[in-house]
């Protein structure tokens, strides 16, 4: 058996080195800046098949499916345009029954007790979770006991709850270190951290595909200098997304829309004109965004289009079609309200030419 080892996090390092418990391996990854700890193990992972659940805290149970919105071709995930906002680092889930923490402990025994602490060792597990014997919460810097359980609390009703981060090098991750706990059937834990509808929203936030796609140019390949490139979209191309965020046995849910509301346009060099000025076109009530062109509207100035000023020289323009995707939400408890705006970015290539005109 390997000789058991904990390596504390970078909080409690100044105090000790390490604390040895018969019979396993206990580790604690703290921040990979800290030189004096080594490179931060991501622990062991699981499957999720059938009863099987996730040995990694790096891996939430919460379940996302698009409940409207259109489906298939190519798509991505949109960029929040609020620089400061992030999902929530972390929060609590239920895990384990009884039962299935019995069977885990006593099989496996091999998994993240929290989001930087694995134990590796039936007897970790049996000790805490069967014994009695108490354990260590870890809180940011802070530490505090965790008392032990009866034989897995079998006979009672409820789950094991356990912190996820699914990024556990972000600092702020570190909030949700308390060692796996219970909680009664039917209840939320009173405790910091504890999901909410909005934790599911903000979480489903980038699980929000919206549909990549080319503007409609007229002309389509090569625009004409100081002639106006017109730029539309038709009905039907963007249409509201919704997807549903679950977090199973809790009966928490929250659904985030995204709702496409306007389309900004970048001519991809400083030598162009934008229509509007401010490049940004909004959406027309019928879900298209401006005008297609028709025959005779080549001196006309379009309600969305560009004026490229320069000819290419062999190199294309880029021209960048970004589109501004206004997200909501709601939740299970009637709560409510806005998200940052999310945009996404299509480029496709510009090729400028210049008419030369002869007067006799």
């Amino acid at each position: 058996m390997t000789p058991p080892r904990w390596i504390l996090p970078w909080g409690a390092a100044v105090s000790a080195a390490a604390v040895l418990w018969a019979g396993g391996v206990a580790r604690a990854n703290g921040p990979a800046e800290n030189a004096n700890q080594p490179p931060a193990s991501s622990g062991p992972s699981g499957g999720a098949e059938g009863n099987e659940l996730f040995a990694s805290a790096a891996h939430s149970q919460i379940k996302v499916t698009q409940v409207s919105g259109p489906t298939g071709g190519d798509t991505g995930s949109v960029s929040s345009t609020d620089v400061n906002w992030t999902p929530p680092p972390c929060w609590y889930e239920p895990v384990f029954t009884p039962e299935q923490l019995k069977r885990f402990s006593e099989t496996n025994g091999q998994g993240d007790v929290s989001p930087h602490v694995s134990w590796y060792g039936e007897k970790l597990w049996t000790d805490h979770y069967r014994d009695k014997k108490d354990a260590t919460n870890w809180n940011d810097d802070s530490l505090s006991t965790a008392k032990g359980y009866d034989n897995y609390n079998i006979g009672k009703k409820g789950y094991f709850w356990r912190g996820v981060a699914p990024d556990p090098t972000d600092k702020k991750s570190w909030a949700c270190d308390r060692v796996m706990f219970w909680q009664d059937a039917g209840n939320i834990p009173d405790v910091p951290n504890a999901p909410t509808p909005k934790t599911l929203a903000e979480y489903a936030y980038n699980k929000v595909k919206v549909p990549k796609t080319e503007v409609d140019l007229k002309p389509e390949n090569k625009s004409t200098v100081n002639l106006p490139t017109w730029v539309w979209l038709d009905k039907g191309t963007f249409k509201e997304i919704k997807v549903r965020a679950e977090l199973p046995n809790t009966g928490l849910w929250a659904e985030t829309t995204a709702k496409p509301v306007a389309l900004h346009l970048d001519p991809g060099t400083q030598d162009a004109e934008t229509f509007p000025a401010s490049g940004d076109c909004q959406i027309n009530d019928d879900g298209s965004i401006g005008t297609p062109y028709t025959r005779g509207d080549a001196d006309k100035t379009p309600p969305c289009g560009i004026r490229y000023l320069h000819a290419t020289d062999g190199t294309p323009y880029h021209l960048s079609a970004s589109i501004t995707w206004q997200i909501t939400w709601q939740g299970s408890d009637g709560t409510g309200g806005d998200l940052p705006d999310g945009t996404f970015e299509t480029t496709q290539d510009m090729n400028v030419q210049e008419i030369q005109a002869v007067n006799r």
